[in-house]
């Protein structure tokens, strides 16, 4: 089987998971060694057939360096799980746009580099597929990287709320160029949503009629930072 080559942008706490992750079920042959990891095969394919080729951030503590380095870097605080070597992928200077807020503005630290000509880049990368990992909030430069993955021919996994899968002109301009389009949003695994959605199921399942419903998330990251601003 050929490997899947992917593009990450946002290289937070989201993408250190997704690298570590990767990284750490390479070794695993069997669902039983695979703890946390919802299926290990997917058809014929095993997370060691993942390849990270490109990544785009905007900070300067993971512009320029290795992806297995910038993963690591402020300020992402995700838990270290997996000792990752040297991938050979240098994190490159994407736009801002609106991926920077009143909250955020004083964790990023934006990067002097230059920008990069990300569509020309994931070209070279010859990515297949390009996951989404940018802030909620960022609506204007997730829908400017799809456009991106579009003019490369490359596949989008959008995992942030900005309608782009659900959208129908989206939707449409994918499905003419044949090019896979999915999300929206990412759900953790244990996470206000996840938890909130059980106990909805379990009182509905005794009968409880809910008229309303609300939750709190408690967070440290820059999605719990973008989340109170908006």
């Amino acid at each position: 089987m050929p490997e899947i080559r992917v593009a990450l942008i946002g290289i937070g706490n989201c993408a250190s998971a997704a690298v570590q992750g990767v990284h750490h079920y390479r070794s695993a042959e069997k669902e039983i060694g695979a703890l946390g990891l919802k299926n290990l095969l997917i058809g014929d394919y095993h997370p060691k057939d993942i390849e990270f080729v490109a990544a785009f951030d905007i900070d300067e503590r993971k512009v320029g360096r290795d992806l297995s380095q910038a993963i690591f870097s402020q300020p992402n605080n995700a838990p270290k799980i997996a000792d990752v070597p040297d991938l050979g992928v240098e994190v490159l200077r994407g736009p801002v746009l609106d991926g920077v807020g009143e909250y955020l503005k004083n964790v990023i630290r934006i990067s002097r580099s230059r920008e990069v000509d990300v569509a020309q880049r994931l070209k070279e990368s010859k990515a297949d597929m390009v996951i989404n990992l940018l802030p909620s909030g960022a609506v204007k430069a997730s829908r400017w990287y799809a456009e991106r993955a579009s003019e490369a021919r490359c596949a989008f996994i959008n995992a942030t709320p900005t309608l782009i899968a659900s959208d129908a002109a989206w939707g449409r301009r994918f499905r003419d160029a044949k090019i896979p389009v999915v999300g929206d949003d990412l759900v953790d695994q244990v996470g206000a949503t996840i938890l909130h959605k059980l106990l909805l199921k379990a009182l509905a399942d005794q009968g409880v009629r809910i008229a309303e419903t609300y939750q709190l998330d408690v967070g440290g990251g820059t999605e719990s930072l973008d989340t109170l601003e908006r």
